[in-house]
């Protein structure tokens, strides 16, 4: 265990046993440093080890404290078990027809993929767009084709430089959202029948595009709090003829996870020693909930095997479908990809994102985003912990907006789903998340819509459900005794 893994687990145990309580300040990096004989570094690096599991939280100009929610009884999910083989993806199905039961407006959408839009700013990223279109060269619908506007991908990039990393605007392609850049990688890196190794359980939506491009999914273990195992990631590369990897490091969806640091490299050397590239999915890394943004893994790439796919859909804009791919060394194929497919992004909606992140309001917009969505969290584990039947477990992720919740194992999660729906809440089941549908009793709940006053009764409703299915189980003949 390294130092300061040690002194993360320390500290955690206190905050487990009590000696440091919901609230209470931890020494200041100082403190430590000088009692303990540790480097500033290694102080850092174990509080922010602390803020990924959810314990800590940092504020600013004051220092570190334990949360609220630190001491909640409900202990998190289990590691995943992933299955031993490649398989066939088929998942469309069900995905179409849970979802589409569960768009209506009226409903609450406590199994969105989406945070509320009443989230973002709409309308100055409106006089964002109007003053960017009066200044529009004609010209320009042809000289922004892909791989996109050049001032947009420039301020991308800037992005990227905020973090640390040196990304080029030539080596960025802007894409019409996440979801294109994520399609456009699997096109480049991959033919129909090949093996491509994914998290599990993984967002449906990386399901549907493996099914989309007939490739087949072989599963990685992953940890509900610190994402892929390395180990498992390896046995799984000498075992399988791997062509690609399909994660989500920051914030992963659905369960909230994030890889430390040091996994993420480990990852990144893993991968480049084999040559096998990595597809980063990274759309939820500017909503972390501490003073600094996870690094996505494509902070360790040297040599161009990470393709790093985001967008502003769940950041600033929903609905614009402005996002873009981080190609290394494949940004050549993808901008020629992009052109064959797509031809171009929209311009207006690219204009109106370049002219608004060149107001730089945009860290003001997600300060106020990332503190609604961390309240929204606590106030949302309460509700779990106080409505939800003995048994229940749940991840309690250091950003995004997703909650993976494991329920007890006499409750089928669709049955949950279906009751759910006449009663005005949508959830998303586990049954989603996996090629063979095997999350039965688990789910998704999206926590990102603070201001709904529906929000908390709809999830106390769906413990009751969840409840009266548990009761309603025959109880075994062997146990009535």
């Amino acid at each position: 265990m390294k130092r300061y893994q040690a002194l993360a687990e320390e500290t955690a145990q206190r905050i487990r046993s009590g000696s440091l309580k919901p609230g209470d300040r931890l020494p200041s990096v100082r403190e430590v440093r000088d009692l303990r004989g540790l480097s500033a570094s290694t102080v850092f690096s174990a509080y922010y080890a602390l803020e990924s599991q959810g314990l800590v939280e940092a504020r600013n100009r004051s220092g570190y404290y334990v949360t609220a929610h630190a001491l909640a009884g409900t202990a998190e999910p289990g590691i995943s078990a992933p299955q031993a083989k490649a398989m066939d993806v088929d998942v469309s199905a069900l995905v179409f027809q849970v979802l589409t039961q569960a768009r209506q407006r009226d409903m609450v959408p406590l199994g969105s993929a989406f945070p509320s839009p009443e989230l973002f700013p709409f309308d100055k990223i409106a006089r964002s767009l109007a003053r960017a279109m009066r200044h529009m060269n004609p010209w320009q619908t042809v000289q922004d084709l892909s791989p996109g506007n050049l001032e947009l991908r420039h301020q991308i990039a800037l992005r990227y430089g905020l973090a640390g990393i040196d990304v080029p605007p030539s080596q960025i392609v802007v894409t019409n959202g996440a979801m294109e850049a994520l399609n456009l990688c699997l096109d480049v890196v991959t033919q129909p029948g090949d093996v491509v190794a994914i998290e599990t359980p993984a967002f449906y939506a990386a399901l549907q595009a493996l099914q989309r491009r007939r490739v087949r999914a072989v599963e990685v273990q992953t940890h509900p709090r610190t994402g892929v195992d390395l180990a498992s990631l390896e046995s799984v590369l000498d075992r399988h003829p791997v062509k690609a990897c399909w994660f989500m490091p920051t914030f992963q969806n659905p369960m909230g996870c994030t890889m430390p640091d040091e996994a993420k490299a480990g990852l990144v050397g893993m991968l480049t020693q084999r040559g096998i590239p990595l597809i980063e999915d990274d759309v939820y890394g500017e909503l972390y909930h501490g003073t600094r943004r996870p690094r996505p893994a494509k902070g360790w790439d040297t040599e161009g095997w990470v393709l790093h796919c985001s967008s502003f859909s769940k950041s600033l804009a929903p609905g614009y479908r402005v996002g873009w791919v981080s190609g290394g060394r494949f940004a050549t194929q993808l901008g020629r990809l992009k052109l064959m497919s797509s031809l171009a992004t929209a311009l207006p909606s690219q204009l109106a994102l370049q002219e608004f992140l060149g107001q730089q309001s945009f860290d003001r917009h997600l300060r106020a985003l990332r503190d609604a969505l961390r309240c929204q969290q606590a106030s949302a584990l309460r509700v779990i912990e106080s409505h939800f039947p003995v048994g229940t477990r749940v991840t309690r992720p250091a950003g995004g907006y997703f909650l993976w919740v494991e329920l007890p194992e006499e409750v089928d999660a669709l049955e949950l789903h279906r009751q759910a729906l006449l009663q005005g809440v949508g959830v998303a089941p586990g049954h989603l998340f996996s090629c063979d549908q095997r999350y039965r009793h688990h789910l998704r709940i999206n926590h990102g819509h603070p201001g709904d006053r529906r929000f908390e009764p709809a999830l106390r409703l769906l413990g009751e459900l969840a409840g009266r299915l548990v009761a309603s189980r025959p109880t075994p003949a062997s146990a009535q005794v």
